[in-house]
């Protein structure tokens, strides 16, 4: 889908943001893709971060999915806005093993008080890129 920006600028809004999230650090994820209602991020599989068979743990897809997702909204809202996560609903498709997980977060349906967002996230494990997981959720626009 394609969706006009309410802030021409976005892209520094966005990546100031995630700049400050402590989380997304410790993961040492980044901020791989951008453009108004979506946003892709990456983040490499660390053992620390498995669950006791050596997968990705769901907490760590559902974190990256839950941010992906919230800064494909925050690129179609104004300025002096963020966003808060409300609900999110994650179905765990396969396990996430491999060098990385990506996580692409698009706009479903964008609004004043309630932004509908989905996330796909895939594991990629050499040239092979498998579908592990996704995410529906509504995302809450917040005046700061």
């Amino acid at each position: 889908m394609h969706f006009e920006t309410r802030n021409p600028d976005y892209a520094r809004t966005v990546k100031e943001s995630f700049a400050a999230q402590g989380m997304m650090k410790s993961l040492n994820a980044e901020l791989v893709a951008l453009d108004p209602g979506m946003a892709e991020i990456a983040a490499p599989l660390n053992p620390a971060f498995a669950q006791q068979q050596g997968h990705a743990h769901a907490g760590l897809t559902f974190s990256l999915a839950d941010t992906a997702a919230g800064y494909a909204a925050l690129s179609l809202l104004p300025p002096g806005h963020e966003v808060l996560s409300s609900e999110m609903k994650l179905h765990l498709l396969a396990p996430g093993r491999g060098q990385r997980l990506v996580a692409r977060g698009a706009v479903i349906k964008p609004g004043r008080r309630l932004v509908i967002v989905r996330a796909d996230v895939f594991a990629e494990d050499g040239a092979a890129r498998i579908h592990t997981a996704t995410l529906l959720g509504t995302i809450v626009p917040v005046a700061v």
